[in-house]
């Protein structure tokens, strides 16, 4: 006796069975929606790792409380300086509500010329920015102050500094406003972003420190 042939299953859609086409289109089709779900299932996967990943760096790095304070000591800075240099440097008396970001030596891009440099944040939030050189030529003066020329001057106690007024530039950068003054070997550069006025009251300073060292 002969085993009994298997009668193809009728499928209920079609009230028939399939076709060898039709059970190939369907498997593909079976395929086809196993592979977008599994696709879309490793998508959800990933987002959720990479939050994870996100929530732990957020908790776990240290954050400053508040705002930043620029509050260096510029006064203990200027000592550790003038040992380096071995001279005697300009440490402008400023009010309390001045502060500063920045008290260091730097160095011109050419090497020669080495400078003292405080960065000051002035009451109303403004930049200005204190240089000091010795032995500093007209080329140096020049490119810290990005090469603008000269519009002016203005005598304070007696010392005259040259003014840069590039206020009506397009894009003046960080030198809006500028005051150059030599004394001996010393030239000082004055730049920024704070108003004349601001400026004149640091070089005021500046001037009288100037006047009790001759």
């Amino acid at each position: 006796m002969s085993p009994r042939k298997k009668e193809p299953k009728i499928v209920a859609e079609l009230g028939r069975p399939e076709t060898p086409e039709e059970t190939a289109a369907r498997k593909a089709e079976n395929s086809r929606l196993y592979k977008s779900r599994k696709t879309i299932n490793n998508l959800v996967y990933s987002m959720l790792v990479t939050l994870a990943l996100v929530l732990v760096i957020y908790f776990l790095v240290p954050r400053p409380d508040g705002d930043p304070q620029w509050n260096i000591d510029y006064v203990a800075q200027s000592e550790v300086a003038a040992q380096t240099l071995n001279r005697d440097l300009l440490v402008p008396a400023m009010p309390e509500d001045w502060r500063a970001n920045a008290a260091e030596l730097r160095n011109a891009s050419n090497g020669k010329v080495t400078s003292w440099y405080i960065g000051f944040i002035t009451p109303n939030d403004q930049f200005i920015a204190f240089n000091e050189a010795f032995e500093a030529d007209a080329t140096w003066v020049s490119q810290t102050l990005n090469e603008y020329p000269p519009t002016g001057e203005m005598t304070i106690d007696g010392q005259v500094w040259t003014v840069y007024d590039n206020r009506e530039m397009s894009d003046p950068g960080n030198v809006e406003y500028a005051m150059v003054t030599t004394s001996g070997d010393a030239t000082i550069v004055l730049f920024g972003t704070a108003e004349p006025v601001e400026f004149e009251q640091l070089a005021t300073s500046i001037t009288a420190d100037l006047r009790s060292a001759q």
